[in-house]
């Protein structure tokens, strides 16, 4: 017999399911994961009689969010994820994040601890993927931060990691490979990435993603990704609209959990924007940017932020 938490824990999802069909606003093809944090987050609420909490926990609960594959041998996680999303008819977003010398020393620091330990550490990563396909975002901040002048990497080792990525990931059947290109306040002048993303791969990549883990609009980030585009012999883009619902903060430190921020856009494939292939929750919403603003280390799921981006999201 299951236990209160993993009944209520299926209560949320088959709530989670049905609001997700009923406003038709999740269409194919992005798989949702049955057991994320803000799943078992509204669970446990739901069990302890913090209804109200659980429903807006749901919000989150019932969208689908990226993987982060971020430490050494990501084969077995790739591998289910993928699996489970196939077995569904979905297909499952995961994001590489295991660049050396990540980034730059800050928050989220860490990476293989070499060139040739990432480099098969993308063939383990590739291989798990099989043919069932997956939505890949490459390192994110990794070609920004060159570009905004970090001194911890050679510029053209990473952009040779980088493209070993691409040219690595591309070769399995069904995958979709995105080189992130940071945002539209952090090079504010798109230009100065065009030439670090020529020698990221992102020509033989499907485009670039923007604004993962950051709040920018999805009208400044449009308008930056067509930049971008024009750029990059036509590049379409992905944009993570996981917390951006409020748009960017207004104070200091604008991009570390910042206060007042809401979900955005769900995902999906349904955009305005040809050159635009989706929507994506990338950053998962609830987990934190790093140890400012009270919050716990970078990664890290965080119940209250969590609750604060679901209260402020727009029905």
């Amino acid at each position: 017999m299951p236990t209160p938490v993993r009944r209520a824990l299926l209560v949320t999802l088959l709530a989670g399911l049905c609001c997700a069909g009923a406003t038709r606003d999740v269409p194919e093809p992005f798989w949702t994961a049955p057991d994320s944090r803000a799943a078992q987050q509204a669970a446990a609420w739901r069990e302890a009689g913090r209804t109200a909490d659980a429903t807006l926990m749901d919000r989150i609960a019932a969208r689908p969010e990226a993987e982060w594959l971020n430490g050494p041998d990501p084969g077995p996680v790739v591998r289910a994820r993928t699996t489970a999303a196939a077995q569904a008819g979905r297909v499952a977003v995961l994001v590489a994040y295991y660049i050396p010398n990540r980034d730059c020393g800050q928050y989220s620091l860490g990476g293989a601890p070499t060139a040739a330990a990432y480099r098969t550490w993308i063939d383990e990563f590739a291989t798990a993927l099989g043919d069932r396909g997956a939505y890949v975002i490459v390192e994110p901040d990794a070609v920004a931060q060159v570009v905004a002048g970090c001194t911890r990497v050679m510029p053209s080792e990473r952009y040779a990691l980088l493209a070993h990525a691409v040219d690595r990931l591309k070769r399995q059947p069904h995958t979709h490979v995105y080189v992130d290109a940071g945002n539209s306040s952090w090079i504010p002048e798109a230009r100065r990435l065009v030439a670090a993303l020529k020698a990221s791969g992102v020509a033989r990549a499907d485009g670039v993603a923007l604004n993962v883990s950051n709040y920018q609009t999805n009208n400044a980030s449009s308008t930056y990704g067509d930049q971008l585009s024009k750029d990059l012999a036509g590049k379409h883009y992905v944009i993570d609209t996981s917390r951006n619902g409020n748009g960017p903060y207004t104070g200091t430190d604008a991009w570390c959990n910042p206060p007042g921020r809401a979900l955005g856009t769900p995902p999906t494939t349904r955009t305005d924007n040809p050159l635009l292939d989706a929507y994506l929750w990338i950053k998962r919403p609830g987990e934190s940017d790093g140890t400012c603003r009270g919050g716990p280390a970078a990664g890290q799921w965080w119940p209250a932020n969590a609750l604060e981006l679901a209260s402020n999201a727009r029905p």
